[in-house]
């Protein structure tokens, strides 16, 4: 039976949005496993424009959707459309759009919030034990979404462990290559470009988060 997971995208580009590379190497592994996707953004405007190139803030204004819809060739949604019960499982790729536009980890840290839509969706995930993956940088949002005691890795950053560490979650250490599975609350995280040095390294442990994923919609 064909199973169906919904991907919240963050933008577009790992400085301000999703990343890329994270984001395609999900949805591809998702379509080689036979997987029905549908993606997801929040209709909202992003922190920021950076400059890609040269890494600097240019003054304009993007929005998430719409910045979004280039990494799905135009297929995604406004997340307040997206309802769990229409779906076996949740991805969440990283890139700092996931810190900047799906919540304000990136200024706030340990204090920070999340978006009230992304919010409420990964929720209802959780709530209905469906399960969840998330990627790189992602996972620093787990105890906002699970509460205290939340198992998950964003590799081995320090600095960001002990954010996650101070939210109440337990971070793991992980290598590139390998995923952190929360067993009670279905939830698969993986270090992505966390710790990745090339698109190769980051494919191996998001091979491995998707294909987790999809092995818990079975159980």
């Amino acid at each position: 039976m064909t199973k169906k997971v919904a991907v919240i995208l963050s933008g577009c580009g790992v400085y301000d949005g999703a990343e890329i590379h994270e984001s395609v190497i999900t949805l591809l592994r998702l379509d080689q496993r036979g997987a029905q996707v549908q993606c997801f953004a929040p209709n909202i405007a992003q922190l920021h424009v950076i400059n890609h190139l040269t890494g600097e803030e240019m003054p304009e204004s993007r929005n998430v959707l719409v910045e979004s819809a280039r990494i799905a060739r135009g297929q995604v949604k406004d997340i307040r459309e997206a309802k769990a019960e229409d779906f076996d499982a949740l991805i969440v790729p990283g890139g700092f759009g996931a810190a900047k536009n799906l919540s304000n980890f990136a200024v706030e840290g340990a204090n920070c919030s999340v978006n009230p839509d992304v919010l409420a969706l990964a929720e209802a995930f959780a709530t209905a034990c469906k399960p969840v993956g998330l990627i790189c940088i992602s996972p620093a949002l787990a105890a906002k979404i699970y509460g205290p005691g939340v198992v998950c890795t964003i590799g081995t950053d320090a600095g960001t462990a002990a954010a996650v560490e101070k939210m109440g979650g337990t971070h793991e250490q992980c290598d590139v290559h390998d995923i952190v599975e929360d067993i009670q609350r279905k939830l698969v995280t993986t270090p992505a470009y966390m710790e990745a040095k090339s698109i190769s390294e980051a494919a191996g442990g998001i091979y491995k988060l998707v294909d987790r994923v999809l092995e818990l919609t079975h159980e």
